[in-house]
């Protein structure tokens, strides 16, 4: 793990692991850790360490297949590095991805009763921003972004 300053622009904590999920836990923590850093307030960041753990556990699950060769990469970019108001989330996957467009309804009556498929709507709307998109080097990249509102504050 590092922490790096880019420019005083934004801060970067980054987290680069094997597909365990024993490392939930303390991705977990570091969400939080990030989150208080840039002040949201505790209901918003219980929902946001929701959408991360998600997020994590898609990259391991179906990203990665559970091959524990492949590596999950998670960023906490907080911006701007001083008085933070953002905090974005990268997750990466060595994966073959997927098309987010295909990815089912989890509301459509037909998968109402079904136990998985609920991960990208959880982030769609714990998240101010959602973006689902093929890696540069491959496999999957989420991208979501919490903004503190002034309530937050």
């Amino acid at each position: 793990m590092n922490a790096t300053n880019r420019m005083d622009t934004h801060s970067v904590v980054r987290l680069e692991f094997r597909s365990h999920f024993d490392m939930l836990d303390f991705v977990q923590v570091v969400c939080e850790e990030t989150g208080q850093l840039v002040g949201l307030e505790e209901d918003s960041l219980h929902w946001v360490s929701v959408a991360v753990r998600e997020s994590v556990i898609n990259a391991i699950k179906h990203g990665n297949r559970e091959v524990e060769e492949k590596l999950v990469t998670v960023e906490f970019t907080l911006t701007p590095a001083i008085e933070p108001t953002q905090l974005q989330i990268r997750v990466v996957d060595q994966g073959e991805g997927f098309d987010p467009i295909e990815v089912a309804d989890p509301l459509a009556p037909e998968n109402l009763l079904k136990s998985n498929g609920r991960g990208i709507f959880f982030m769609r709307n714990f998240m101010d921003d959602l973006r689902l998109q093929r890696g540069p080097d491959g496999g999957m990249e989420v991208v979501m972004v919490k903004r503190v509102t002034p309530a937050d504050s």
